[in-house]
């Protein structure tokens, strides 16, 4: 996948493993749940969701699904997100896992109170 220029999402989904598909379209439905006025972009070559800016981006791996919602919800949701590998702006979520989908609509709705100031 790292040669291929994306423009949409879709064809972002289109180049990933059907085994996963069905994971990213579950994240990618929590993300707009929690974001329904977000812009679906593609920004460094992975899905990403703006609003005025870059809420958060993910992207399939070859053991996980990266969700990137920058440093700041990875510091103040450390505990919920204790059982997870994360890095300053990325979290981990394995493949042979169910993904916390509440606990990504929180993250995303936090970015977007940090975006909009509210």
């Amino acid at each position: 996948m790292e040669n291929i220029k994306f423009n949409t999402v879709e064809e972002y989904l289109s180049t990933v493993n059907p085994e996963i598909l069905g994971k990213l379209e579950e994240l990618r439905a929590a993300i707009r749940e929690a974001a329904p006025d977000s812009q679906e972009v593609i920004s460094y070559n992975m899905p990403a969701y703006k609003q005025k800016q870059i809420l958060v981006y993910f992207a399939a791996a070859k053991n996980h699904i990266g969700f990137y919602p920058t440093s700041s919800p990875i510091k103040v949701f450390s505990e919920e997100l204790k059982d997870y590998k994360t890095s300053k702006g990325a979290i981990q979520f394995p493949l042979d896992e169910p993904l916390p989908l509440d606990l990504v609509k929180i993250i995303v709705q936090f970015r977007l109170d940090q975006v909009l100031g509210t």
